[in-house]
């Protein structure tokens, strides 16, 4: 009776320590890799811009999982600057920020919707829900920068995963869109939760860059 008493205290004690090791690789491991990846895309891509390949467009189509816009935020202080990816699935989101596919690009008539993670694989959006209404949003793409004012603040608005309608090209209206507007959604508690902080906000700002 005392070995199978033994025997379970040592598996249990092999399932905490192996139960650690998995949150401290969720809360600081994914944070070590997905930065490093983050930094490398932005250098790539800035790259990139300072050297197109041949007959390139800079309006081209997004590549799945690759970035394509640097997101700049003030509030978060004057050298946070993140790349965006194209897609919001777990890897994608690992990256950087994700750019729902079946949104608008930055500056077209619609919606451009974007998410990322408050915990884990970086943390690019921990802080968002420090968000005020006023506060700028600033997407650069390879040939504009473009500024974007926000409606309210991520706190004030909370929606279910399934709620779809917020990245509609007019959130919540069947109507076609006539300007250009930038969701940001992120998780909206710090531990996983299927609800999402979500704000608004919408263009006032277009610099075409030399």
């Amino acid at each position: 009776m005392r070995g199978v008493v033994r025997w379970f205290g040592i598996v249990m004690l092999v399932a905490g320590v192996g139960l650690l090791g998995w949150v401290g690789w969720q809360y600081y491991g994914t944070g070590i890799a997905s930065n490093k990846a983050m930094g490398e895309a932005e250098k790539s891509l800035r790259q990139q811009w300072r050297t197109p390949a041949p007959n390139s467009a800079a309006t081209s189509a997004p590549t799945s999982g690759k970035a394509f816009v640097l997101l700049r935020i003030p509030r978060f202080g004057a050298d946070w600057e993140k790349p965006v990816v194209e897609g919001v699935d777990p890897d994608d989101l690992a990256r950087g920020i994700g750019h729902y596919p079946e949104t608008q690009l930055p500056g077209q008539p619609g919606n451009f919707a974007i998410a990322g993670h408050r915990i884990t694989h970086g943390s690019p959006f921990r802080k968002l829900l420090d968000l005020r209404k006023g506060d700028l949003v600033i997407v650069e793409t390879q040939d504009a920068v473009y500024t974007y004012e926000l409606d309210g603040s991520p706190r004030d608005l909370t929606v279910k995963n399934t709620d779809s309608w917020v990245l509609d090209p007019v959130p919540g209206k069947r109507q076609a869109p006539t300007k250009s507007i930038i969701t940001l959604t992120t998780c909206q508690d710090l531990f996983h939760s299927p609800d999402r902080s979500v704000a608004f906000g919408h263009l006032i700002k277009v610099s075409k860059k030399a």
